[in-house]
């Protein structure tokens, strides 16, 4: 079983900065992949980005070049950096991990983009 707690979210005018952290109850280095997921409202919940447990990243055409995921493998925490906010980033955030082929989810936090 893997506990992740998500924080970092809040409102921010558009073209600011946020950066999210998920911390996990496991030592991060037994867990293969994480990610970052998203939902906005009345909409299905999408990938934003994933890092192997090798560093190996992947993200979504629509935050590439602003978002920058990272884990701190001493901390137990994996990051989201997000530059260049736009409105359409609007959603609640969860963290995902896979450990030995299961998932597990955080409780999300919200992220406004507004002016």
């Amino acid at each position: 079983q893997v506990q992740l707690v998500e924080s970092g979210g809040g409102l921010v005018q558009p073209g600011g900065s946020l950066r999210l952290s998920c911390t996990t109850s496991t030592d991060i280095y037994t867990i293969n992949s994480m990610g970052w997921h998203r939902q906005a409202p009345g909409k299905q919940r999408e990938l934003v980005a994933t890092i192997t447990s090798g560093g190996i990243t992947n993200y979504a055409r629509s935050v590439k070049g602003r978002f920058t995921i990272s884990r701190d493998n001493t901390k137990n925490t994996l990051y989201l950096r997000m530059n260049s906010l736009k409105p359409e980033d609007t959603a609640d955030y969860y963290c995902e991990a896979n450990r030995f082929g299961l998932d597990f989810w955080g409780q999300g936090t919200q992220v406004t983009v507004s002016a």
